[in-house]
Order: structure tokens, then sequence, then C-alpha cells
């Protein structure tokens, strides 16, 4: 590890969750700066594309929840929603950057699952649309993200362990995660551990 950690700079990872994200920030050293959730959008709806998108074509008409909506409405606030997902995710992140000593140099966020062209053919498609929210949610973060100079890392949630553990004298991920949730108090639960294990994967790789 370096001796400056300013010259490498601090991650944050990521783990979303509906309109919300964890983002868990590390200096090179291991060291938890920051741990916070922000909400990407307020007083709309989380799931325009599986929920209001799917109801607009016919799917889950039955449920309990579906309201009428036509195609064109479901575009539209597919549209709404991801404007205001990326205003979310830009002040969420200047906010973060403006109350650190330490510059952030990148960010991890979840793969991205390649999705048909349009949002018509994202609704249109059952399995695309209930992946599709959440893509909108990190491609938001994504865009916010590079916009402040950080560089975007990818990671896959079952191989980013491994190269996580790279980074540790000894290898041992859960001891790690063990101590820093303890320092940390709670919530430290599954999302934070996944947060932090990306962030730590994208200093090894920025170090390597």
């Amino acid at each position: 590890m370096p001796d400056d950690p300013s010259r490498v700079g601090a991650a944050v990872g990521v783990a979303e969750h509906g309109n919300s994200a964890v983002l868990v920030t590390l200096a090179v050293t291991g060291e938890l700066l920051d741990r916070r959730r922000i909400d990407l959008t307020r007083g709309l709806p989380t799931h325009p594309y599986h929920h209001e998108g799917s109801w607009a074509v016919g799917r889950y008409v039955d449920s309990p929840w579906a309201k009428p909506i036509s195609l064109e409405a479901a575009v539209a606030l597919v549209d709404q929603v991801r404007e205001a997902a990326r205003a979310g995710a830009r002040e969420g992140l200047a906010a973060l950057e403006a109350e650190l000593a330490i510059p952030i140099r990148c960010i991890a966020l979840r793969d991205c699952p390649p999705l048909p062209p349009t949002t018509r053919e994202i609704i249109a498609d059952a399995r695309a649309a209930t992946m599709a929210d959440s893509v909108l949610y990190r491609r938001a973060l994504a865009a916010a993200a590079a916009d402040r100079g950080w560089e975007v890392c990818w990671y896959d949630r079952d191989r980013v362990g491994p190269l996580a553990g790279r980074m540790l004298p000894r290898g041992n991920l859960d001891a790690f995660l063990q101590a820093m949730g303890r320092a940390a108090g709670p919530p430290w639960q599954a999302r934070q551990k996944l947060a932090a294990t990306a962030a730590l994967a994208a200093l090894g790789a920025r170090s390597s």
C-alpha cells in the first residue's frame, strides 16, 4: 500500500436497493472514511419499468396494486424517474465528496446487464423490465461520478469478494468486514458489507 493514501485516493463502493443506494467509502489503507445511504428519487414510483411499464402492456394487471396506465404515460414516467435519479445522484455524490478530506478517485458499481436499446423495447421484454429499474439507478450514479472525474469501476457480485481479499495481508475478507462493522456500528448488514467489499476491490485494481 502507498505511504500517502491521497496519491491513490478513496474509493466508493455502492450497493443499490430500489431507488436508494448504500455508499461505503474507504481509503487505500482500508480505513472506513464514510458510510451513508442516499435516496436517488423522492415522491416518484421507484420501479417504473417493472411496475407501471408492465401494467401498460398487460402484465400483472390482476395484482391488487396494479393501476391503469397507457404505454405513452409509462414511457414518460421512466424518463421522469431517470432525470430525477440523475439529479439525486449528482446531489448525493457532491455531498459525499464535500465532506471528505481525501479525494475520491473511483466508484464501484454492480455490473449492468445488456438491455434493449429503447424504453419501449425494455418494457415489452418481461425479463429486461425486471432488471431495468436497477440499471437505471446504477447508470445515474455512474454518470454523476464520471461528471465529477471519478473512475467508474464495474464489479461482478459473485467475483468481487476474491478480488477484495487480495488487498488484505492474510486475505481474510470476512474478518476484515466484521472488524469494520464492529467499529462502525449498526447498520452493518449485507448491503454495507457488499459496498465495502466493492470499494476494497476497486482500490486493489487502482493500486496494482
